[in-house]
């Protein structure tokens, strides 16, 4: 009975060690991806770009909300943007009566270094990639 409840105890630290280390492996590539962020943001306020009110595509509709944010968007189809204090939004919105009278309200998400991860091929881009190809659409 003691080798079973110390096998458990092992397995459960060993558990808890793995989440915290991932916790820690997390909250790095946030801060990484927040850095590239700030650059983008720097470069986008140096080139005399500023900010504006951003929409939220509707998914599978040419429609798009209000969402009392302003920023820039990261991605041509308007579906991923930062505002001017390094906040990084996932925009894609549902259709709905209410959110076009009175807008939609959108949360802030931890960046990631990885864009669409775990999308189809093709789709995920590194977040330092797509922020250059963003910004050479610009200067370009």
């Amino acid at each position: 009975m003691d080798n079973e409840a110390s096998w458990r105890d092992r397995r459960r630290e060993a558990s808890a060690a793995q989440g915290e280390a991932l916790q820690r492996r997390k909250a790095a590539e946030t801060a990484q991806a927040r850095e590239l962020l700030a650059g983008f943001i720097a470069k986008m306020e140096a080139l005399g770009i500023e900010p504006r009110p951003l929409r939220a595509p509707v998914v599978g509709s040419g429609a798009s909300y209000r969402t009392g944010i302003t920023g820039w968007y990261l991605r041509r189809n308007e579906s991923l943007a930062v505002d001017a204090d390094g906040n990084f939004y996932i925009l894609g919105t549902q259709s709905s009566l209410r959110s076009r009278l009175a807008g939609v309200h959108v949360l802030p998400s931890d960046p990631p270094l990885i864009v669409g991860l775990g999308a189809r091929d093709g789709e995920s881009l590194p977040l330092k990639q797509l922020l250059e190809l963003r910004l050479g659409e610009i200067e370009g």
